[in-house]
């Protein structure tokens, strides 16, 4: 059972790792309605999903209670922050911030450092409420409402709670190093996605 865990655990985080490039912020027209849409946002836009598997492999590592908080508090704060993105449609760019949050989520995870679980929740609210807001504003654009916010939630909850439970129940020392070789992978994504970003600022 655990060997099938940690199959499972690897072929998702490989999957995620393979993304080459940023996503653009509008939402993706799956064509099976705005829930579906939302539903797939999350899985085609590497700057939202990589911060997520970031802090859901940090929370996991640190054990259980940790990953109830993220299951949680990672979702609500998302659609807060979709909330307000919806209504509010606020210009400017958060790609800094989402840069920056990606490459220290990584990089906590790849240092394994024992953070404390108001820093972890925190971050959790942190995150959702910058990537929330910046979907509000795609989910505003593409006119998919409440539906479009349902479905990004939703794969926000799948994505935490699959991933969460089988980095927890790794205990074997190589099994934990390669989870945080994972991590130093996502603070490499997040480098470049920082290049990325500062050469399309600078062009």
């Amino acid at each position: 059972m655990r060997s099938r865990r940690w199959w499972t655990l690897w072929l998702v985080v490989s999957a995620l790792l393979t993304a080459e490039a940023p996503a653009q912020a509008h939402v993706l027209n799956t064509g099976f309605g705005p829930f579906y849409d939302g539903l797939t946002h999350p899985f085609v836009t590497p700057e939202d999903l990589l911060p997520v598997v970031a802090l859901t492999l940090l929370a996991g590592l640190r054990g259980a209670q940790y990953g109830r908080w993220v299951l949680f508090t990672l979702p609500a704060a998302w659609l807060a922050g979709m909330t307000v993105g919806v209504v509010l449609v606020p210009h400017g760019s958060a790609a800094w911030l989402t840069c920056g949050l990606t490459i220290v989520l990584g990089a906590l995870v790849a240092a394994d450092w024992q953070v404390p679980l108001p820093v972890v929740s925190g971050s959790a609210v942190l995150l959702g409420l910058v990537h929330g807001g910046t979907n509000g504003v795609g989910l505003a654009q593409a006119q998919s409402g409440a539906l479009g916010m349902a479905g990004i939630t939703s794969a926000l909850f799948v994505v935490v709670a699959l991933l969460a439970g089988p980095v927890v129940a790794l205990h074997a020392l190589w099994a934990r190093s390669v989870v945080r070789v994972a991590g130093s992978w996502i603070a490499a994504m997040g480098l470049l996605m920082l290049g990325w970003t500062v050469r399309a600022a600078g062009g």
